[in-house]
């Protein structure tokens, strides 16, 4: 690792102050950052990093007006093991119990899961040897090399690197809210599509809160994930869904530049009898817009992914019966 400067914020207002003077980072669980520091796969080494666990007040759970707030230094431990998270929030609580390992989920924290960056290995390789599109370059090497784990839902901009993160599609699927020192954003409009950028938050913009209002009545919801490894692994499919009724939210992970809400799936099992051959159906419409890259001798491409992500939908939605 090269030096910087380490500083204990004591406030989200000062955090934000030292971000905005460029070439500086935020810390939280640490679980991300430290290897992109390690490995040194970004275009410029901050100068700064700033230590958000320093500030008071920014580790809980609770419920208040019909509103679940989660502090955004939470952890993803504590998450999965709440009880008030597990009886009305399933998919979430699901979610932050398939992420990673117990030692990663003791330390790692909501908010750097959902502002995580992309796991592809040419942008993460070491010494920031492949100066890709999403880092400024001009092409993407996944494209024409190795893309087994990449989208199935086509580039943006370029490039077909996924969002990673296991609890993102779980708080699309609740309808959450992520607050900021400067807004609110609907959880679906988070996750930024336009290159370089894998959230919309601007250079000194730090995530506070994570709110999730109180589900439909009668809503139920879960959470799906496979992975190479169930012990440890990042996401090759995983798939959250809350049913309530005549209601629908599904979204799927690991499949696109950011969560993809499957809203032609929703369509398909609104108001309908949650049962095999109506999950069967909305998997098929969910996945209906997929086309999975080609493979070879050497890489099998992505066209395998839509059929784990069909069975994801399927069992997602047949969890909620």
């Amino acid at each position: 690792m090269k030096a910087f400067e380490h500083i204990n914020a004591k406030s989200i207002d000062e955090a934000s102050a030292i971000l905005s003077g460029g070439n500086a980072v935020v810390n939280a669980g640490g679980t991300d950052l430290v290897g992109a520091l390690r490995f040194q796969i970004l275009n410029d080494y901050p100068k700064k990093v700033v230590n958000l666990k320093s500030i008071p007040g920014l580790d809980y759970i609770k419920e208040e007006s019909g509103v679940l707030k989660i502090g955004a230094m939470t952890r993803l431990e504590d998450i999965a093991a709440s009880d008030v998270v597990k009886s009305k929030y399933s998919a979430l609580a699901q979610a932050a119990d398939r992420t990673a390992s117990p030692h990663i989920r003791e330390q790692g924290t909501i908010a750097g899961n959902i502002c995580q960056m992309n796991r592809c290995w040419y942008f993460r390789k070491p010494d920031n040897r492949f100066f890709c599109i999403r880092k400024g370059g001009n092409m993407c090497f996944a494209m024409a090399g190795d893309n087994r784990y990449h989208s199935i839902f086509g580039a943006v901009n370029a490039c077909i690197a996924v969002n990673p993160s296991d609890t993102a599609p779980a708080l699309v699927a609740l309808n959450a809210t992520i607050k900021t020192n400067k807004r609110d954003i609907p959880a679906e409009d988070f996750w930024a599509v336009a290159i370089p950028g894998s959230t919309v938050l601007e250079e000194d913009e730090i995530v506070t809160e994570i709110q999730v209002p109180a589900p439909p009545s009668g809503a139920k919801s879960a959470f799906f994930k496979t992975a190479i490894r169930k012990s440890i692994d990042f996401p090759i499919v995983n798939c959250a869904a809350m049913i309530s009724g005549s209601d629908a939210r599904i979204c799927l992970n690991a499949v696109y530049n950011k969560p993809y809400r499957a809203t032609k799936g929703e369509d398909v099992i609104k108001g309908k009898t949650i049962n095999e051959e109506n999950a069967d159906a909305a998997a098929e419409a969910a996945l209906s817009e997929a086309n999975g890259l080609p493979g070879r001798a050497d890489n099998p491409g992505t066209k395998y992914k839509i059929q784990i992500a069909k069975a994801m939908v399927k069992r997602a939605i047949l969890a909620c019966k």
